[in-house]
């Protein structure tokens, strides 16, 4: 099948994250979320691993979440300034849908552990662009609270998942945001002819 008039394309080179805090409600439908999570899978995965699990969290779950961000950060950093435990308290309210994100790695297989977290990667980009080509923003977000073994527990992952963080999705602000000024290509390639 070939793409209509570079649509693809066009689609991969316009993707952009969003912040999360210019996310709004509507979120996607449970069949959008499907589609992305379809395409997620869909991703290059060495001896068909399927490392990548998801844990969607909408509605009142959102709450439950900002107090375990909060309740999490106090212990990890009991001095957290008020205006980071805000920033917490804040973040999961800040989209219509929050997807946790964790990897289930195995170490009795014969595939690496890189090859399994890079496979991940690559499923999390799927799932961006699918968003993206729907029409919602999305926003792939870590840090303490999305590698927190006790996050990753309340969440239900097992000691074998290991969290890779937060993908925030919603509609994006009425106001186009201004294009993310991309890199120049030069500087990243180069050929290498032996």
């Amino acid at each position: 099948m070939q793409p209509e008039d570079g649509h693809c394309i066009e689609a991969l080179l316009s993707r952009q994250s969003v912040p999360a805090l210019q996310l709004r409600e509507p979120g996607p439908s449970p069949h959008q979320i499907g589609v992305a999570i379809d395409a997620a899978l869909r991703a290059p995965d060495h001896g068909s691993l399927k490392p990548l699990r998801f844990v969607l969290i909408q509605g009142a779950a959102r709450l439950r979440l900002s107090e375990l961000f909060v309740q999490c950060l106090q212990q990890r950093e009991p001095a957290t300034p008020p205006a980071k435990l805000d920033k917490a308290r804040n973040m999961p309210l800040s989209a219509p849908l929050v997807i946790a994100i964790a990897a289930q790695l195995r170490q009795d297989h014969k595939v690496p552990e890189l090859e399994q977290l890079l496979a991940s990667g690559a499923g999390v980009m799927n799932l961006l662009n699918a968003f993206h080509v729907q029409g919602y923003g999305a926003i792939w977000l870590t840090g303490g609270n999305a590698y927190d073994p006790r996050i990753a527990a309340a969440l239900g992952f097992s000691q074998r998942e290991r969290g890779l963080g937060f993908v925030y999705v919603g509609s994006k602000p009425s106001q186009d945001s201004p294009s993310a000024r991309r890199p120049e290509r030069a500087a990243f390639v180069r050929e290498w002819s032996g």
